[in-house]
């Protein structure tokens, strides 16, 4: 049995109304291999009778379950390489003069996934910036991708994907087969699980939102709306970091886009943020 239109529907219904995540037609493949370990877990042969019992039962919980399985949790270490090289050439440059007497940053790490981009972050800043007093809010929509943010533990395949071994003698060690990210690391780093649909995380105002491959899976109302509520949270000069894909260009003018090499930025317009 194929996934049949009207349970396709409601899944990419509650998808779109917990995440805003939008799963157009043409995606019943996804939805079906994502949703098929579930179905299974409720002794369930086939995806299509996972979805009609849920629609009976309505347990918020197993909403949540399906919502978290159909959510993107691709990432790597240093992922694209030129915003962390914005980052330090840039951005946190720019901040400091700004502010030359700064002693501390903010940062937020939107859809963090399993951690790889928060530490990423970390090992930037207390590398390049050992004099700052860096804070990093690290939020995804998953409970389980943030278990494994917190505990900072990585397979050998994880660590191959992006972390050169400079990085990995200087900032993990091993854990049996797997690597540990150090206690320093973690101290700069909280995990908190957050819909960017609600309000933002606490911990701010911030200097710096990593706000990475996460508005292309939006439409034009929840993009706006996402970078309003983050903008909420910036202070006026601060920074937001986008996907490669992304832009803030014609979606929301409070942001000035600065090109940085091959890449940009995003800065918060002082005028528009008073």
């Amino acid at each position: 049995m194929t996934l049949a239109p009207e349970s396709f529907r409601y899944v990419a219904d509650l998808v779109r109304e917990r995440s805003a995540i939008q799963l157009p037609a043409g995606k019943e493949y996804l939805v079906e291999s994502r949703l098929q370990p579930l179905a299974r877990q409720a002794g369930l042969v086939e995806v299509d009778e996972f979805v009609r019992a849920l629609r009976t039962a309505s347990k918020p919980a197993d909403h949540e379950r399906v919502v978290e399985a159909l959510t993107t949790n691709e990432t790597s270490w240093f992922r694209d390489a030129t915003p962390f090289q914005a980052l330090v050439r840039h951005v946190v440059p720019e901040l400091l003069a700004q502010d030359p007497a700064r002693t501390s940053l903010r940062i937020w790490s939107a859809a963090c996934s399993t951690g790889q981009e928060p530490y990423s972050i970390a090992m930037q800043l207390r590398d390049g910036f050992p004099e700052l007093d860096s804070r990093i809010v690290a939020t995804d929509l998953s409970a389980e991708v943030l278990l494994k943010g917190r505990a900072g533990r990585y397979s050998q395949l994880e660590i191959n994907r992006g972390l050169p071994a400079t990085m990995l003698v200087k900032h993990l060690t091993r854990a049996g087969t797997e690597w540990e990210v150090s206690d320093g690391l973690k101290s700069m780093v909280t995990f908190t699980r957050h819909n960017l649909l609600h309000t933002p995380p606490a911990g701010g105002p911030y200097d710096i939102v990593f706000l990475r491959n996460v508005l292309i899976y939006f439409d034009l109302a929840a993009k706006q709306e996402v970078l309003r509520r983050v903008q909420s949270v910036v202070r006026p000069g601060g920074f937001l970091l986008l996907g490669a894909a992304e832009t803030t260009i014609g979606i929301d003018d409070s942001w000035e886009r600065v090109p940085v090499g091959r890449s940009s930025v995003y800065r918060l317009n002082d005028r528009r943020a008073s």
